[in-house]
This record gives C-alpha cells, structure tokens and sequence, in this order.
C-alpha cells in the first residue's frame, strides 16, 4: 500500500486560495479498473482509491503514513511568482524594449 502526500492546486474556477493551504494523503491504485459491459459503467475492486485524508501540515500527513506503515512519496507544491506591473513602466524612459502601437 502506497500513497502521495500533496498539496493540492486551485481549480480552474477558483479565484482566491481557499482549501490550498491544507495537505491531501491519497492512495495509489492497487487494482486495475474495469468496464462493465452492460452499462459502460468504469468501476474497480479498489475502496482506497476513494480516500483521501486532509492535514494542516505536511509534516502531520508524513506522521501519520509513518504511524500507519504506509509507504509514502511527497510532492512539493509549485509556487507562483506574481510579477507586479503597472501601466505606467509602459512609459518609463529606463524601459528595455521600445513602446509601440
């Protein structure tokens, strides 16, 4: 049994930072998933696939799979670098490029 330890980005339709600053513990796949044939229907013998555990700190998360025994890989966040512009650098005489049209 293994697992990723993560902290999880926002989603396409989040605006601010809410639920990123927690870290997620969710296990691997262990069975292959299956189709069934009447329905069409994607299902797995898998129930741990469905868990995921939520932790203040990655630290508590890595405590945690330790205490379990579980077999655990983290994933450092990616972090995004704001660069602040403002309209008037546009006009600013120590400016790289040449302002056009």
């Amino acid at each position: 049994m293994s697992a990723k330890i993560y902290r999880p980005a926002r989603s396409a339709m989040q605006q601010g930072n809410a639920k990123t600053h927690e870290w997620v513990l969710e296990f691997d796949q262990q069975a292959p998933r299956t189709i069934d044939p009447l329905f069409g229907y994607t299902s797995s013998s898998d129930t741990l696939q469905q868990v995921k555990l939520r932790f203040e700190t990655q630290q508590d998360a890595e405590d945690y799979a330790r205490r379990k025994g579980i077999a655990y890989r983290v994933i450092p966040p990616k972090e995004k670098t704001v660069k602040v512009v403002s309209y008037s650098e546009n006009f600013s005489p120590n400016r790289t490029q040449p302002w056009t049209h």
